[in-house]
């Protein structure tokens, strides 16, 4: 990693160069796969354990094989779209791995979208066509379809052309074992696995005609306003993204990867998939959705020695009132990532879990998604304070916000990522691509960061989550992290909140440790002293928990939301 660029007062510069001794995989993901079955067909690929399937990787490639005729058997051509909007399932691996053989484009549903954004997402990108599960707890996903669309309930499919899907043509839908009603218009999973053959022919004619920086995958953004946007992805992007990924955690065919976060995210079919595809190593899903007990059981029995998760999975999986029951000793590494990662809950993964090569990773859906990550062999100090150093054949650097400029090591600013894993675009909107990646190829993450002397990356907080306060900087991370120390604090969140006197004032939502008890004054007593007087919460509320994505991502923007309308009810009955 280069360490010498610096300013004309010669101050090192927040610059770093990943190494690029490895040489990035010029590859479709289809061969990268199929290369990796010739080597091991009948090492086990895949453990579905809510399901009770399992593959070799063999039956994996022919099982995706089958499926990729079966879906050119629709009617499907190199690059259509193709909406995938399911919880965790060998449906959806298979799903992965048979569109990137063919060139279809993988459409990444959340699980979590509702008629509106169902219905913007499918459009936006043209999908031409869907697999989904049929429900999931009160979900009801053909219901909500049929809802947008009346015409599959009546058998009509061909009247969506006027309708308000007009790109789609057929849906499937994932049917378990006794499932046995029909569904008017729509087609079972099982029976378009039936159509489709493994040796067919087409498959490896298209195949020859792929390259690897097609778009094979589109995800949209979790945007905190208005519609998501759709990230456009090549198989360059991802399957690099996925090998290096598993290189800073030593992965290898001996590993068993538990994957319990969702695979519509690249945290579960970069991270985890790609990870273990591309070194030989073991798929295991716990469940559908996320459940630390299942987490906890699945580990045990399979052995696993990898786990992923974001801190709130970790942090509900050590809390779990039955862990101490678990043999978790064959777990040794994993990845911590999706949100910052509380140091005290890194200390607690480390020694209660076994998991002392855990990784830190940093990214955006946008930049597929890892661009810094911390290694197996990393520093203690610097694996719970960091996000680690920059990934091979990428660039990172810490602009000032205002300027652009990059700044010197030490100061904070926006960090920005350059290389081959950022995106081609966002799908269909050209002006939203130009705002987020400047004209020098930097894609502008909107977090801010500082860079030590290492090289080292430490995410300080978002752009728009700093607070101003009294002409203060102050950023929620530090506040975060230093209230973890409360043995009380199980987690914790800080916001600004409009101020008339000093522009902000902070706000700590607060989850207190079960059969702990916390009180307002106690959190700032523990405070005074400690910390500066202007970063002690002014607002605190103790509750059960924080809003947030599918993914554990929370959504800071709906607590300042909630307390705004808290304190403006409050002033309302002052007055």
């Amino acid at each position: 990693m280069q360490q010498d660029n610096r300013t004309p007062d010669q101050a090192p510069l927040a610059l770093a160069r990943g190494a690029t001794e490895q040489p990035l995989i010029e590859q479709t993901i289809g061969e990268c796969f199929d290369a990796m079955v010739a080597r091991q067909p009948e090492h086990e690929a895949l453990v579905s354990v809510h399901q009770g399937l399992r593959y070799s990787y063999r039956q994996l490639q022919q099982a995706a094989r089958q499926l990729a005729s079966a879906l050119l058997g629709l009617g499907l051509q190199p690059g259509d779209r193709i909406g995938i909007w399911s919880h965790n399932n060998a449906e959806w691996v298979l799903m992965q791995l048979a569109t990137a053989q063919v060139g279809l484009v993988l459409v990444n549903i959340n699980p979590a979208y509702r008629t509106a954004e169902v219905e913007y997402a499918l459009n936006k990108v043209g999908c031409r066509a869907l697999v989904t599960m049929r429900q999931f707890k009160s979900s009801d996903y053909l219901a909500m379809l049929q809802q947008l669309a009346p015409e599959w309930a009546h058998g009509q499919p061909g009247a969506l052309e006027s309708g308000t899907l007009p790109h789609l043509r057929s849906v499937v839908w994932i049917d378990q074992p006794g499932q046995g009603e029909e569904v008017p218009g729509l087609l079972r999973f099982s029976e378009l696995m039936a159509r489709g053959r493994s040796d067919d022919p087409r498959i490896d004619r298209i195949a020859a005609t792929l390259k690897p920086i097609d778009p094979i995958n589109i995800q949209f953004t979790s945007g905190t306003t208005g519609f998501p946007k759709g990230a456009t992805l090549t198989h360059r992007n991802i399957l690099n993204n996925g090998y290096f990924i598993g290189e800073a955690m030593r992965l290898s065919p001996v590993d068993r990867l538990c994957i319990p976060v969702p695979l519509y995210h690249c945290f579960g079919m970069v991270l985890g998939n790609l990870a273990c595809l591309t070194h030989g190593s073991t798929i295991v899903y716990p469940n559908d959705a996320f459940d630390p007990l299942a987490v906890l059981q699945t580990v045990q029995d399979e052995r696993c020695t990898g786990l992923h998760g974001v801190p709130t999975m970790f942090i509900a999986e050590l809390d779990h009132p039955r862990f101490a029951e678990f043999d978790l000793s064959s777990l040794r590494t994993g990845i911590m990532a999706g949100s910052p990662c509380p140091i005290e809950v890194m200390k607690r993964v480390v020694s209660d879990m076994h998991l002392d090569q855990i990784t830190i990773a940093y990214g955006m859906t946008e930049t597929s998604p890892v661009s810094c990550q911390s290694r197996t062999d990393t520093p203690l100090d610097k694996r719970v304070s960091t996000v680690g150093q920059v990934q091979p054949h990428l660039e990172v650097r810490i602009a000032d916000p205002e300027t652009g400029a990059t700044l010197a090591r030490g100061q904070a600013g926006e960090l920005c990522t350059r290389g081959y894993s950022v995106m081609q675009g966002y799908w269909g909107d050209e002006a939203r691509t130009r705002e987020a990646i400047d004209p020098e190829g930097w894609m502008h993450t909107g977090d801010l960061a500082t860079m030590d002397e290492e090289g080292y990356v430490n995410i300080v907080g978002r752009i728009k989550d700093m607070v101003i306060r009294g002409g203060e900087n102050i950023y929620p991370r530090e506040i975060e992290e230093f209230l973890y120390r409360l043995p009380q604090v199980q987690d914790v969140q800080v916001v600004g909140v409009p101020d008339q006197r000093f522009g902000e004032e902070l706000c700590a939502w607060i989850v207190v440790k079960p059969g702990q008890a916390l009180s307002e004054d106690e959190v700032r007593d523990y405070c005074r002293g400690r910390i500066a007087h202007y970063k002690i919460p002014r607002h605190i509320r103790f509750v059960e928990g924080f809003p947030m994505t599918v993914t554990g991502k929370i959504q800071k923007f709906r607590i300042r939301e909630a307390m705004k309308e808290q304190l403006g009810l409050q002033e309302a009955r002052t007055a």
